[in-house]
C-alpha cells in the first residue's frame, strides 16, 4: 500500500468516526429530555413529585406528625383564572389527602392546557406522592367553563427519617399551566 493510499484510508476512517460521534451526539440530545424527566421522577430531583398507584398508597400508614402543605397556582399564556380552593392544608404524614384547584376559561373559545409541577423544598419532592392529579393529562376548558380539579396525595413517612428532610414543617406544591397547541388553533 502506498503512502497516499494509507493516508486516504486513515482520512476515511477518521471521517466515519467523526460522523458516528456526531450522530450519537444528536441522538443523545433527543434522549436527554425524556431521560432527565425519568431521572427526576425516580429520584424526586428538583422537587419532582413521585407518582404512585392507589394500591401503593393503601400500604402506607399515617403517623401523628403533621406538615403544612401550601398550594401555589400559576398560568403562562392562557386566558385562564387558576387558583387553589384552599391556600394551605395541615396533613398527617402518611395520610391520604385531597386538594382542589379551580380553573376557569376566561376566553370565548375552548382552550387546552397542561400543567407542570414541583415541590419546595426540593428535598421533599421524593416524599410527596401523588395518587391522582389533573397534571397527568391535558385539560380542555370550553369557553367560560369553570372546573374543579382534584389532587389526591400523601407525604411519605420516610421524610421523617431522612436527615435532609426530617425537620421540614412546610411543603409547597406549585403548578403552572401552559397552553397546548391544538391542530387548527393558532400558536
Amino acid at each position: 500500500m502506498t503512502a497516499l493510499a494509507a493516508t486516504q484510508k486513515s482520512n476515511v476512517k477518521t471521517a466515519l468516526m467523526a460522523g458516528a460521534i456526531a450522530i450519537g451526539m444528536v441522538g443523545m440530545g433527543f434522549a436527554a429530555v425524556p431521560l432527565y424527566r425519568i431521572f427526576c421522577q425516580v429520584t424526586g430531583f428538583g422537587g419532582t413529585t413521585m407518582r404512585v398507584s392507589e394500591a401503593q398508597a393503601a400500604t402506607v400508614q399515617a403517623v401523628s406528625k403533621t406538615v403544612v402543605v401550601r398550594f401555589d397556582a400559576n398560568q403562562r399564556g392562557l386566558p385562564w383564572e387558576f387558583k387553589p380552593e384552599r391556600p394551605t392544608d395541615t396533613v398527617s404524614i402518611g395520610a391520604r389527602d385531597m386538594s382542589v384547584f379551580i380553573a376557569k376559561n376566561l376566553s370565548d373559545q375552548p382552550v387546552t392546557g397542561t400543567a407542570t409541577f414541583n415541590v419546595t423544598p426540593a428535598q421533599a419532592g421524593k416524599y410527596f406522592n401523588k395518587i391522582q392529579c389533573f397534571c397527568f393529562t391535558e385539560q380542555t376548558l370550553k369557553a367560560g367553563e369553570q372546573i374543579r380539579m382534584p389532587v389526591l396525595y400523601y407525604v411519605d413517612p420516610k421524610i421523617m427519617t431522612d436527615p435532609d428532610t426530617k425537620d421540614i414543617e412546610e411543603i409547597t406544591l406549585s403548578y403552572t399551566f401552559y397552553p397546548v397547541d391544538q391542530p387548527g388553533q393558532g400558536s
